[in-house]
């Protein structure tokens, strides 16, 4: 995408005003995104944006600029402009690019810039808004959507590294909207992955339309739920998003290297329940959080964050690495050239274990059990959070007694650690996106349902 005589120059030019590295990252996205609303289709929308990231390095700051151009005067003018406070005499020598291809390990096949495939889509949106509100006459609308990006990406650093890769995204989903006698309610589904609109072979139209619609009831028919301290099992799948959003952001570089986490200074030490093991993987195929490398050009891995309660690594990016001297990761993601790169996390989650759920809900006296997480809130730099519970159940003695409304979990993400107490068999992974410092990236959240023995709950009754 970009010529390597142009990126040679551009480096060179940075290196002789004194950076200590620099790195050109070329970018080029092909999105496709068809919304619907009940049995209509809403709007269609395609296009590709082009632009190259430039960041020069002077010991620890970074300075960061981007264009759409690709001529070598407006690249070279970026570069002057960016350093002309650190101006010094040159230290370090470009090498010679060394063009290197990674292997893919996410592969796929109906890719956007082959066909857009804009009727199957719309044809899978519109059967699961059947499916939904042929459910119950409550079913009042859907909203339904499919996303579909292929992103090009290739780097060229002062390191002599050259290298490019494809990454191939989709996703889709269906919110469902319940109502009766004024009140209302909503329930949602969604799926996707590193891959190409062939991923229609695994998912389901009537089983995305008819759990929407199931949530949405459920939650139509909920009554308001008590507050307090108590025992809460919290759902697979996206149940993770609060050990991602409470603990996995501490754990990022980002954040450890300013102090601003409270495991900054925790590295070998039981900061979980023993029975805790907890890990970053870029590398699972096809998942939606998956990279071949990272936005700095390294091969990703599977970096284990928690073994058996401990603290074992931090994710860091190359920054985040020189400033802790903690090894790179294959962590420095961002969302496009508008942005440099930081530590972020993959497919995040807590490993799998050897309870039932039927077991956890049966051990609790009086709690939640918490199916569905929805958004909520975090404090960085101490993991404080509460978080919305999308669906939940009011649990006595043993028993799942009603569905349960606004509830709020409230805690910090240290805390709930040490609170595990039974991890389950059930692991799921879910989507969802991420947004940091270095904007918002694809990432995937995971576990078994687990049980935690204390925390706070916010409700209204």
């Amino acid at each position: 995408m970009l010529g390597s005589n142009i990126a040679d120059s551009v480096v060179d030019h940075a290196l002789s005003l004194g950076a200590d590295f620099a790195e050109l990252f070329v970018d080029r996205n092909q999105v496709n995104n068809i919304a619907t609303l009940s049995n209509e289709v809403q709007s269609v929308q395609s296009g590709i944006d082009f632009g190259i990231g430039i960041r020069l390095v002077y010991g620890y700051k970074v300075l960061y600029g981007y264009t759409n151009k690709t001529d070598l005067d407006e690249l070279r003018r970026i570069v002057s402009e960016l350093s002309a406070k650190d101006l010094r005499d040159p230290i370090n020598q470009k090498l010679a690019f060394d063009y290197r291809k990674p292997e893919e390990h996410h592969p796929a096949s109906d890719v956007l810039s082959l066909d857009a495939c804009i009727d199957g889509k719309v044809a899978y949106l519109l059967a699961a808004d059947k499916t939904a509100r042929a459910a119950s006459n409550m079913i009042s609308q859907t909203r339904g959507s499919c996303m579909q990006r292929e992103q090009s990406i290739e780097i060229f650093n002062s390191e002599g590294l050259h290298i490019g890769d494809k990454r191939n995204y989709i996703r889709t989903s269906l919110t469902a909207y319940a109502s009766d006698d004024g009140e209302q309610a909503t329930g949602s589904w969604n799926d996707g992955g590193l891959r190409g609109w062939e991923i229609r072979s695994d998912i389901s139209a009537a089983e995305t339309g008819s759990e929407a619609a199931r949530q949405a009831l459920v939650n139509l028919s909920a009554k308001a739920c008590p507050s307090g301290r108590m025992p809460v099992v919290l759902g697979n799948g996206f149940g993770g998003v609060i050990f991602h959003e409470a603990c996995g952001h501490l754990l990022e570089t980002t954040s450890v290297a300013k102090k601003a986490s409270v495991f900054h200074d925790q590295m070998g030490e039981m900061i979980a329940n023993p029975m805790v093991s907890a890990v970053d993987d870029g590398t699972m195929a096809n998942e939606w959080g998956s990279i071949n490398i990272d936005d700095e050009g390294l091969e990703t891995q599977n970096t284990q964050l928690i073994k058996d309660g401990k603290l074992t690594n931090f994710l860091a990016d190359r920054l985040g690495a020189q400033q802790t001297g903690y090894e790179r990761t294959g962590s420095g993601r961002r969302q496009s050239y508008h942005f440099a790169p930081a530590s972020r996390m993959r497919n995040t989650f807590i490993e799998p274990g050897e309870d039932e759920l039927d077991d956890m809900i049966a051990s609790i006296d009086k709690g939640i059990y918490a199916s569905h997480l929805g958004g909520g809130s975090v404090q960085p730099g101490t993991g404080e959070f509460n978080f919305a519970v999308q669906e939940g159940y009011y649990v006595e003695k043993g028993k799942i007694q009603y569905p349960v409304k606004a509830a709020t979990l409230i805690s910090t993400g240290p805390a709930v650690l040490k609170e595990i107490s039974m991890i389950g068999k059930d692991f799921s992974l879910a989507c969802g996106m991420c947004g940091s410092v270095s904007g918002a990236v694809p990432t995937t959240v995971g576990q078994a349902s687990l049980k935690v023995d204390d925390i706070l709950v916010g409700g209204n009754a």
